[in-house]
């Protein structure tokens, strides 16, 4: 895992500068103008719960980890005010029942990892302004998704939320097209402040364009320019374009994904290297089934290796999170899944067969079962496994996940 330890006072400037600017301008405003008051005051709350189990058994010396969290997020975001609003969201993760699990952070190493650790935080907490046409501007921590959350991600799986300190911008002023940049100073990851590998202090520039005015699919180009302040040998510029969508035939969908990147060092990155990305998946959507076909490749010399640290990672890969890492002879993911729907059941399997680029080695294989299904508007529940059998990485594992969660 990739680790940093980050000033805390730089970490959270973002947020302080968000909170005070809403605070800056709010007893002025009350006093002279009921509209602040209203947009202040007739906002909206909101709530973000769930409560989980996850067990892990690993075939190695470590105890098998049994945890049982729950996680609340609660919200508010406030009504605007000559194009300006404000949001603000604190997350609470809490054991229950013990900490018979190693959440990173708990000092618990005889167990497997769980990385839920017990947290009170600020998840969110940022000023925005959409006094533009088509624009919608941010400053502060917040939440930010690009794509499929291969390279940009908020990791959402794990009870604390990974989130951006940062200044963005999105626009859609022109047809079919989404604009967003940002420029990210600090990423609250998932193991908590109190961890060492809490933050990733950064200057990274990031853009996303994405076009869909084809009528069978979206193209997306990106440039992700990554500037670690204190882990320099991360520091990465990655270029690359997608392509993903669908198109009718009689009564079958047919489904297509192309993407293709490549990433070199960047900065003082005291590396030398040039490597590529590629993703191809094809698929047939039926009436209440689809299947789909796809290769993943993340290229390896030996030395260096395909990194996308800011990703959900969980989604790629296999859920039982074995390649968080990359590891340095690269990784190609030969996959297959099917998914239908039930009377308001979800399901899904999946079957991964993962090898090295570099070099002939079979890592191992994986595979995956969920079934998810949403009660009402506001609640749901699920459960999910991950089988992971080794070749020549790592060991067997054995992953169980179930969990239910109310959104308001």
């Amino acid at each position: 895992m990739i680790s940093a330890a980050i000033p805390a006072p730089r970490r959270l400037s973002p947020v302080l500068v968000a909170i005070s600017l809403v605070h800056g301008v709010s007893a002025p405003a009350l006093a002279g103008s009921g509209s602040f008051a209203e947009a202040l005051t007739g906002g909206k709350a909101s709530i973000d719960a769930r409560l989980r189990y996850e067990s892990v058994d690993q075939d190695n010396a470590l105890k098998n980890a049994n945890a049982f969290t729950a996680r609340v997020r609660l919200g508010y975001m406030t009504g605007e005010f000559a194009g300006f609003g404000a949001f603000v969201e604190a997350e609470h993760v809490n054991a229950l029942g013990g900490e018979g699990y190693n959440s990173t952070t708990n000092g618990k190493t005889a167990y497997s990892v769980v990385a839920d650790p017990e947290a009170t935080e600020m998840n969110q907490a940022y000023l925005s302004y959409s006094g533009l046409s088509g624009t919608v501007i941010k400053y502060g921590r917040q939440r930010i998704k690009l794509d499929n959350d291969r390279f940009v991600g908020n990791v959402g799986w794990r009870q604390n939320e990974q989130t951006y300190d940062a200044l963005s911008v999105v626009n859609s002023t022109l047809p079919n097209t989404t604009i967003t940049a940002a420029y990210i100073t600090n990423v609250n990851r998932v193991f908590s402040d109190e961890s060492t590998a809490g933050n990733f202090q950064m200057s990274s520039p990031i853009f996303n364009v994405k076009y869909s005015g084809f009528g069978f699919g979206e193209f997306v180009g990106y440039a992700y320019l990554l500037d670690f302040d204190t882990l320099a040998s991360n520091s990465t510029q990655t270029y690359g374009i997608r392509f993903n969508g669908s198109t009718p035939i009689q009564s079958v969908k047919a489904l297509y994904t192309a993407e293709f990147a490549s990433q070199r060092d960047y900065k003082d990155n005291p590396g030398d290297f040039s490597l590529s990305y590629y993703r191809l998946e094809g698929g047939v959507g039926l009436s209440s089934v689809q299947f789909n076909l796809g290769q993943e490749k993340l290229s390896g010399n030996g030395r260096f290796a395909f990194q996308t640290p800011l990703a959900t990672l969980h989604a790629m890969n296999g859920w039982t999170d074995q390649f968080l890492s990359t590891p340095a002879n690269g990784l190609k993911d030969t996959y297959v899944s099917a998914s239908t729907t039930v009377q308001g059941l979800k399901l899904a399997a999946v079957y991964h067969d993962f090898r090295a680029d570099k070099g002939s080695a079979k890592y191992g294989t994986e595979w995956n079962l969920v079934a998810t299904k949403k009660i009402g508007e506001n609640y749901a529940v699920g459960a999910k496994y991950g089988r992971y059998n080794a070749d020549s990485f790592k060991v067997d594992t054995d992953k169980v996940w179930l969990w239910a969660e109310a959104k308001f």
